[in-house]
């Protein structure tokens, strides 16, 4: 073997050497769980993130919107993990179509509450709405987010809902009814109590609490989708979510949980 084949072996066993301890001391990271999450959990989200990066060390990446648009976004194969929707119809569409790993399960149950940046009188609400004061009434858009399907039927229930079909504007998710309320764009607006539960939120409110007898009940369920299975990481955020510290969080921000 000459001089220069033994240099450039030398050096090729060099380039190995400090090609694989650059590898063995590059740090381990754990995959980013990408989490869909329903609207209405806009506030409580970071909160959330915050308290399990805390105790596992691992990031979630939430994408927020309304349950209906997120499930379209799964079936149209976004790299989602985890939805946490705002019912359970939803993710029980995604189990059943295969979009899912197992059943879903309730991890919190929601409450209505009608809100205003304008003190209207709560007491008898549905007589109000009816007067020309109330110009406008935000809900959710009914057909993609339970919120608004909520709102739509306890308007029904009250015998007020025809009356006031002309006044409604509709937002796309409880996000946007949020900021229609919280900017007087609208006169008043059906919306989450997490909205007056979040502290980041600095608008004077004024709002009731709706009885949970007049519409059908906001069961939040939570599943680990298809895509999760290649992150193992999914089913830890997973059992966080039903944990008892996650609980005291979502009840913090005006959920029940059981």
């Amino acid at each position: 073997m000459n001089y220069k084949t033994h240099l450039t072996n030398q050096i090729k066993h060099a380039s190995l050497i400090i090609a694989f301890g650059f590898l063995w001391s590059m740090p381990v990271t754990a995959q980013t769980i990408k989490v869909a999450a329903a609207a209405n959990l806009q506030s409580i989200i970071t909160i959330l993130q915050k308290d399990f990066k805390q105790k596992t060390n691992i990031d979630i990446d939430p994408i927020v919107g309304s349950s209906g648009k997120l499930v379209a976004q799964i079936k149209n194969g976004a790299p989602f993990d985890v939805f946490l929707s705002a019912d359970m119809g939803f993710p029980e569409v995604l189990y059943k179509d295969g979009f899912a790993t197992q059943a879903p399960v309730v991890y919190a149950n929601g409450n209505l509450i009608i809100c205003s940046v304008k003190n209207i009188g709560f007491e008898n609400w549905e007589r109000t709405m009816l007067t020309p004061r109330i110009k406008k009434i935000a809900i959710a858009n009914p057909a993609i987010a339970p919120y608004g399907l909520a709102a739509q039927q306890l308007l029904k229930k009250k015998g007020v809902l025809d009356n006031v079909k002309s006044k409604m504007v509709y937002g796309e998710s409880i996000s946007q009814v949020n900021t229609y309320i919280t900017t007087g764009v609208v006169d008043v607006g059906f919306t989450t109590q997490a909205l007056v539960k979040d502290p980041v939120n600095k608008t004077l409110l004024f709002w009731k609490l709706i009885d949970p007898k007049t519409y059908a009940p906001i069961q939040q369920g939570i599943v680990v989708l298809k895509h999760g299975d290649t992150n193992p990481d999914a089913e830890k955020f997973y059992r966080y979510i039903l944990s008892a510290d996650a609980k005291r969080i979502f009840e913090e921000y005006g959920y029940r949980v059981q």
